[in-house]
């Protein structure tokens, strides 16, 4: 049986539990190197090689040494290239022995690179060709030619390290593809951290918990055990949507950022260990945010690729960028549907011009008297206006939406010519009087006064009344926009769920969780709103029916 089907959930949770304690040990003493750490170790642990890029003195080789405690009975080798290297220095020195007695030319390995599970090669582009070629041959098939003999080479993980990146056109740049995981190792920023390390030094040694550390067959059946992960069609949309991202912003940023195939497919296999180590059987896109520190090639790409990777982390790797399209098109949906109700239904005025030339007199005019006639009590000939947007209800007197007025057409219409009125009438089916405020928008259009002194435009019942066909058309885009309301809620559902199926995770950046929570919690409050928007919305339109009856 392969994968990690045969490993129940629990034993996951335990081996994610025990993961993490074994990098907090690890990153025990060592200021602001925690996420370097736990970016090694995940290295370590998938058998990729790390890079680490920063100025000298700031404790590159202490994160070596430190990972090789993780390993039971491990071995490891340390050097600091210079120009002057030999391969003997670091292959280890020919056999006098076997060249004086077979003739042949086999290295003395042991103590050396091809017999060491934790390699770290300081200042590593200052080798010479003989040492850098065949490191290329190490580091890609994990074999050693020694004489004529190829023999498997134990490394689990080659940290290198430099304060420059390889020159242009120099040759190097194929070890330095094969080189996974970049990391940018500055000087201590903190100030208590700073001070610490002043004071106290960094801790050279550190004991490990027995418990946590990982033996051979741990080690061997783990790579069997993740290697049965495979990578989903929904993530690998999601990484090639990263992939597309990442090429477009490098010909937005006029930046020479280039991800060989090689490099692409050697992530695949990170990401199933950040998912494996994480105590899951499948790849989240959380995992996909370690790419960060996959993908750059120069400190100015860098800057861009983690640019694009926060972005990615707050759009799309959770699906939000689908949810808020799936909002902004009911909002637009339901935007439009408005407009062209109050379009065909709204009271518009016309201005009437009277008098000669020197005293001209304007005036807007409006036969209300075409309005059907309603009686309220005693009160007998009175219009009804019908209120064509939400509000605040047009009445202290009355609570919430305000649905309909009825008022006399002779008190408004005689004051309308001014552009505005102050009227007595009825809201909604309160039998009480209350006093109406009327006013013309800059379309002439006629509007009451909510209790917000917002204006809400306006219908009169018997007057361009909406059809039983029209009715029908805005009851089907409620019930569609419904539909896409409630996909929306569904969506952000899962993809909350996905998102704390993948917490705790133990390799990528602190930061990045928080900025993919506040992401959801805006989705949140978007729904939110874009339910109550659409409630009122849709309630008003659901029941224009009534309103004109």
């Amino acid at each position: 049986m392969q994968g990690t089907s045969t490993r129940t959930s629990a034993a996951r949770a335990l081996l994610s539990e025990r993961i993490q304690k074994l990098t907090t040990a690890l990153s025990d003493g060592v200021y602001e190197r925690e996420d370097t750490m736990r970016l090694c170790l995940l290295a370590a642990l998938s058998g990729e090689s790390v890079f680490l890029l920063g100025p000298p003195g700031i404790a590159k080789s202490l994160i070596a040494k430190r990972l090789i405690k993780a390993f039971d009975n491990s071995r490891y080798f340390e050097y600091l290239m210079t120009r002057f290297s030999t391969p003997e220095e670091v292959f280890g020195p020919l056999s006098i022995q076997e060249l004086k007695d077979n003739g042949k030319y086999v290295r003395l390995t042991q103590g050396y690179l091809p017999d060491a599970q934790v390699v770290f090669l300081d200042e590593i582009w200052k080798a010479g060709p003989a040492i850098l070629n065949t490191l290329l041959t190490v580091v890609n098939e994990k074999t050693f030619k020694n004489g004529n003999e190829i023999s498997p080479v134990p490394m689990r993980l080659l940290i290198s390290a430099s304060n420059e990146l390889p020159d242009e056109d120099s040759g190097l740049d194929a070890l330095y593809d094969r080189m996974l995981v970049r990391v940018f190792v500055n000087r201590i920023q903190n100030k208590n951290n700073f001070k610490s390390m002043l004071m106290t030094g960094t801790i050279q040694e550190t004991e490990i918990d027995p418990s946590l550390v990982v033996t051979d067959s741990e080690y061997h059946q783990w790579q069997k055990e993740l290697d049965g992960l495979t990578l989903s069609d929904q993530v690998f949309e999601k990484l090639f949507e990263l992939k597309t991202m990442l090429e477009q912003n490098n010909t937005a940023y006029d930046e020479d950022l280039y991800v060989s195939d090689r490099r692409w497919k050697k992530s695949v296999k990170l990401l199933k260990a950040s998912a494996f180590f994480s105590g899951r059987d499948e790849i989240n896109p959380m995992d996909l945010l370690l790419l960060q520190d996959c993908l750059w090639t120069t400190p100015e790409n860098r800057e861009q690729v983690r640019e694009s990777i926060r972005v990615f982390a707050s759009e799309k790797a959770f699906d939000q960028q689908a949810v808020l399209m799936n909002i902004d098109m009911i909002l637009t949906d339901m935007a439009e549907m408005e407009a062209e109700i109050l379009a065909k239904h709204s009271v518009e005025l016309h201005m009437e011009t009277a008098g000669n030339r020197l005293m001209k007199k304007e005036s807007y005019e409006f036969d209300f008297q075409k309005g059907k006639r309603f009686s309220v009590g005693n009160a007998h000939q009175l219009i009804k206006l019908v209120m064509l947007q939400s509000n605040m209800s047009v009445s202290e007197g009355e609570k919430g939406d305000s649905r309909w007025v009825y008022v006399n057409p002779d008190d408004i219409e005689k004051q309308m010519k001014e552009g505005k009125a102050s009227v007595y009438g009825y809201v909604n089916q309160n039998p009480s009087l209350c006093m109406l405020n009327f006013e013309l928008d800059a379309d002439s259009r006629l509007v009451i006064k909510d209790i917000a002194n917002r204006s809400v435009l306006v219908g009169m019942v018997g007057h361009n009344d909406p059809t039983e066909s029209q009715f029908d058309v805005w009851a089907e885009q409620v019930s569609v926009n419904q539909k896409k309301l409630d996909e929306a809620e569904h969506q952000l559902l899962k993809s909350r769920t996905q998102f704390h199926a993948a917490l705790p995770h133990n390799f990528i950046e602190e930061s990045l969780p928080s900025v993919i929570e506040n992401s959801l919690q805006l989705l949140t409050q978007r729904i939110e709103g874009c339910k109550t928007q659409f409630n009122n919305s849709s309630r008003r339109v659901m029941k224009f029916s009534d309103y004109y009856s």
